[in-house]
């Protein structure tokens, strides 16, 4: 008696941390806080889960969302591979999208990343042609030839052209998006108003991906 007393004790003990752990599962729902992408995209590394930040440097609330996705980076486990991707539907994101894949190939990501952002939200330099482009990434020590080089190089083009054709199996249209192991597209919206929460439903749906492996 003393015995059965216990069990039906330490199941209503255990109820409410279920209800708990249940209402955490349900927290964001699919369609509302997120988008299940039709047609899953390769990711880089499948021994990973892969969080993509889909930016442009024209953005300002990409540019204010930055502080917030280097934290997220900084402190992100090690089975996490993020990756940025430069958004284009036009003309002048295109240009931008060169500017990171030039800075990727010259390995000067964390050169110019941050002073192009300041360069275009801050300083009212629209970085819209090569020689704009080039004087600030002299400005910050990269050799004006290298630079020529790889923002005209066929490698460089390639990517930016690989990336619009990406836009539309992204379902990317606004910025800044979140891509969650090429199967979650999260935007901010009505019911997703800060980019906090965004983050927070990044979170969400990694532990989700990780608990599947």
């Amino acid at each position: 008696m003393i015995r059965r007393t216990l069990t039906i004790l330490s199941l209503v003990l255990l109820l409410p941390l279920a209800n708990i752990a249940y209402g955490q599962v349900e927290r964001f729902v699919d369609g509302t806080h997120y988008v299940t992408l039709d047609v899953p995209v390769n990711t880089r590394d499948r021994s990973k889960i892969e969080v993509i930040e889909a930016f442009w440097y024209g953005c300002s609330h990409c540019f204010r969302f930055e502080p917030l996705i280097e934290d997220w980076k900084a402190n992100a486990p090690a089975d996490i591979d993020f990756m940025r991707f430069p958004a284009l539907w036009n003309g002048l994101m295109k240009i931008h999208a060169q500017i990171y894949y030039t800075a990727e190939a010259l390995d000067a990501i964390d050169v110019v990343h941050e002073p192009v952002f300041n360069a275009i939200n801050l300083e009212g330099n629209r970085l819209q042609n090569e020689r704009q482009i080039g004087e600030l990434f002299a400005a910050h020590g990269i050799d004006e030839e290298a630079f020529s080089r790889a923002f005209n190089s066929f490698g460089v083009r390639t990517r930016v052209n690989q990336a619009e054709s990406r836009m539309q199996d992204y379902r990317i249209q606004s910025t800044p998006n979140m891509i969650v192991n090429g199967k979650y597209l999260i935007a901010t919206g009505p019911d997703v108003p800060t980019q906090q929460l965004m983050l927070d439903i990044v979170d969400f749906l990694v532990a989700r991906e990780r608990a599947a492996l």
